[in-house]
């Protein structure tokens, strides 16, 4: 009523354009905007189009899209200007119809305002040739140039994880301005490629000639907080204090966000302490910022302040607040979230229940995460790849590939993160072929230039045998982080190339990649399973006294393995002693490993003790210390090792072994009989066995169970998982052709030599890849050496 009053009052017959311009200026509700149109229509302005265009241009401003779009198709003659309103308020699908329109069915011709709006609504579409296709246009029709459509353009590719064509034009444009420099920073954040975004806000420093602005600064801190780069960020803050913008709210956030992330909590406190009226996402931030420290109990302190001060929470609030980096020992506190959720309706947000699936997945409540990820209203890509890295990091592998191949049938397209988590299954499980089908999948998705999927195709291909493919990858690449370094010394280790593992750190450190402690756990591995003492040795020490890294665990048990293996046994011992800190289950597993390679009964005895101390729940070293009483001919002893296992009702993880043929895997347990060939696959290997013993092959029984007869002994080993994935892989495949098989466990003896006799009786080459590491067979050889 106010608004109508004001209009009658105020209104005179010679009212001019200017009068309902502004009138329009300061509607600020859908029904004075509404009323104002009214007006317009009685006083003959409903054809004038800068009155028709500023009352669409308001429309959009309070979503009324519907409202805009009827108005829009009620003018006879519209002007480009009232095209690129349109385009740009709806900002989908009808912008390219729009679009589309203009340049089919009238005169006018699109200018450099219409590519960069359609091109910005090209963005929302899960099909990026239409945008592709407006670039070519905007090209042709002499605006490739323009700055404005050369910002929509990289902002475009970048959207849609296209980061070398986003490159390529962002380098060439003449001309580029603060906005531009902005884009492909916050572009290449989003797109998770830090190293390059620091690389070229670096440059937009060095231009000198562009200003930053408070958004420049706000957009390099993720990038710093995820590289945990908090002296460069130091630096940045002293900038933004010099230019004026460390007080700015938006500002302050991030630096919160950024000393969080890089584990002063303390100086995000202070400068959360420094907002004289935090909004709700500065409150967001230092909720999160508790939370990923670990202090749940301060986060969840700050979350009941924020909700006493009145303020509605928003899904941010509530992803802040789940404990998704420090899950364990908050499943209770991740079901009062999730209580919480349901009540508020808030659980509908995807990036809420997405958080939930995440830390269930963490804490191994896997049920639960797949019960929340089913229920979800909108599944999201982002949900979508939580559960499949659920199933991945819990070992499942066979359930996130499902789930991948679902994925694929709902027609939802995988970005890199998808790519990444199906890319380490596949390295998981052993399985080549899918492995390559999503490699293919990544060129056609021309998500290639992501750092984190070739390295992730790198660490696949490795570990499903493919090293040379793995290094040709690894060669290609143009930056490489230490990630990058780690996975391809990793897959030497695996395949035993130690003096290659070796080689690669050395141009590592040329490279100017600082190693990392995954870096020098690689390498001793790599020497452990090459048999390189010394250089293992040395790169121990090189560790701690040139790159000042405190060694693990890890890194102690490597060592013990390095010297165990090479039957060192005593000096294996006296490492343990002298460690700088408490020896745990690890370096006496290693040890106790090795005594068994070398039958030290004696060593064994003092290793097993300490670890039926530390750690006696682990089957494993039952296992280890009843097969060397076995191989002693000790059965007295064996059979009382095993007892101690029934009664403390421990189970053996039990053996299977996976062969690919085409694309379908076939996985075999030890005397399986369920395969559709399994007639075949028994005929073929007593074919097989018999050749053996021809050759000379003598089985070895000594680690079966001693309460059967020689001859049971025997058939039970000769049935083992991957001589029957062998057989089946003869009968197949075409003759010469490589096989490739994969097994859960370590590969016994008497496998690992019968391997070494089919591989010459058959002239095939097989590659096997057990718990430890891969054994390539030809012509009678294992590449181990027998060193495993």
């Amino acid at each position: 009523m106010l608004m109508k009053s004001a209009i009658t009052s105020t209104y005179s017959p010679t009212g001019s354009r200017n009068f309902f311009l502004n009138l329009l200026k300061k509607s600020t509700t859908l029904s004075h905007l509404a009323q104002t149109h009214a007006q317009i229509i009685l006083n003959d302005f409903q054809n004038d189009i800068s009155t028709i265009t500023k009352l669409t241009h308001r429309l959009f401003d309070l979503k009324a899209t519907s409202y805009a779009r009827h108005l829009f198709l009620s003018i006879p003659n519209p002007d480009l200007f009232l095209f690129n309103v349109l385009i740009k308020g709806f900002s989908n699908a009808h912008s390219i119809s729009l679009y589309t329109h203009l340049r089919k069915c009238t005169h006018l011709k699109p200018d450099n305002f219409t590519y960069a709006f359609a091109i910005a609504s090209a963005s929302t579409l899960s099909d990026e040739k239409v945008g592709i296709l407006l670039h070519q246009h905007a090209v042709v029709d002499g605006y490739g140039s323009d700055l404005f459509v050369g910002t929509a353009v990289v902002d475009f590719y970048l959207k849609n994880w296209r980061i070398d064509l986003a490159r390529k034009v962002f380098d060439k444009m003449p001309v580029r301005d603060t906005v531009s420099w902005n884009s492909m920073i916050s572009g290449l954040v989003r797109n998770c490629c830090f190293d390059d975004a620091v690389w070229v806000f670096e440059r937009m420093l060095k231009d000198g000639g562009i200003p930053l602005d408070s958004t420049t600064v706000a957009a390099i801190l993720p990038a710093l907080a995820e590289l945990q780069e908090l002296t460069l960020g130091m630096e940045v803050q002293c900038l933004a204090i010099k230019l004026g913008f460390h007080s700015y709210v938006h500002v302050l956030t991030g630096f919160i966000s950024l000393y969080s992330k890089c584990g002063d909590i303390e100086a995000a406190k202070l400068l959360f302490g420094e907002i004289r009226r935090p909004d709700l996402v500065s409150y967001n931030a230092m909720i999160s910022g508790y939370t990923s420290n670990g202090e749940s109990e301060c986060s969840v302190r700050l979350f009941k302040q924020l909700l006493g001060s009145g303020e509605k929470v928003n899904s941010s609030s509530i992803v802040g607040l789940i404990p998704v980096f420090h899950p364990f020992g908050y499943l209770s506190l991740t079901d009062c979230i999730h209580g919480f959720c349901v009540k508020s309706g808030i659980l509908s947000q995807p990036s809420v229940s997405t958080a939930l699936t995440t830390v269930y997945s963490r804490l191994n409540e896997i049920k639960s995460a797949r019960l929340l990820f089913d229920q979800s209203f909108e599944k999201t890509p982002a949900s979508w790849n939580a559960m499949i890295s659920g199933y991945t990091q819990n070992g499942l592998t066979e359930a996130a590939i499902s789930l991948f191949q679902e994925m694929q049938r709902s027609k939802v397209s995988p970005n890199p993160v998808t790519v990444t988590s199906i890319l380490s299954a596949c390295a998981q499980l052993g399985a080549l072929s899918l492995g390559k089908w999503v490699h293919s999948l990544v060129k056609s998705k021309n998500f290639e230039s992501n750092i984190y999927v070739s390295t992730a195709l790198i660490d696949m291909y490795a570990k499903c045998g493919g090293i040379s493919e793995a290094r040709e990858l690894f060669d290609l690449m143009v930056g490489k982080n230490v990630v990058t370094w780690n996975a391809m010394i990793s897959g030497y280790g695996l395949h035993g190339q130690g003096l290659d593992a070796l080689k690669l750190f050395s141009e590592m450190s040329h490279s100017g990649v600082t190693p990392n402690g995954v870096t020098f756990l690689s390498l001793l591995y790599a020497c452990s399973h090459a048999g390189l003492v010394e250089e293992g040795e040395k790169i121990f020490q090189s560790m701690i006294h040139d790159y000042h890294c405190k060694p693990l665990p890890e890194h102690y048990a490597c060592m013990v393995d390095i010297l165990g293996r090479a039957g060192q046994l005593e000096k294996a011992l006296k490492f343990i002693k002298e460690m700088p800190v408490e020896p745990g289950a690890a370096e006496w597993g290693a040890l106790l490993g090795a005594c068994v390679i070398h039958k030290d009964k004696k060593i064994a005895r003092v290793a097993s003790e300490k670890l039926f101390e530390l750690d006696p729940e682990s089957v494993g070293y039952y296992v280890l210390l009843s097969n060397l009483y076995s191989v002693e001919r000790n059965y007295r002893l064996a059979a009382s090792v095993r007892q101690n296992v029934k009664k403390r009702k421990l189970a053996k993880t039990p053996g299977c072994t996976l062969i690919e043929i085409g694309e379908t895997p076939h996985v075999f347990t030890s005397g399986d009989q369920s395969h559709l060939q399994a007639s075949a696959i028994y005929a073929m290997l007593e074919k097989l066995i018999r050749k053996m013993k021809e050759a000379g092959f003598q089985t070895e029984i000594d680690t079966a169970l001693h309460d059967v007869e020689e001859e049971e002994k025997e058939l039970m080993i000769n049935v083992h998982s991957e001589k029957l994935a062998i057989a089946f892989g003869l009968i197949a495949t075409d003759p010469g052709t490589e096989i490739r098989i994969f097994k859960n466990l370590r590969v016994c003896v008497d496998c690992h030599t019968a391997t070494k006799f089919i591989s010459k009786i058959t002239e095939r080459v097989i590659v096997v890849r057990d718990a430890n590491r891969f054994h390539h067979f030809k012509d009678g050889l294992c590449s181990c050496g027998d060193y495993w």
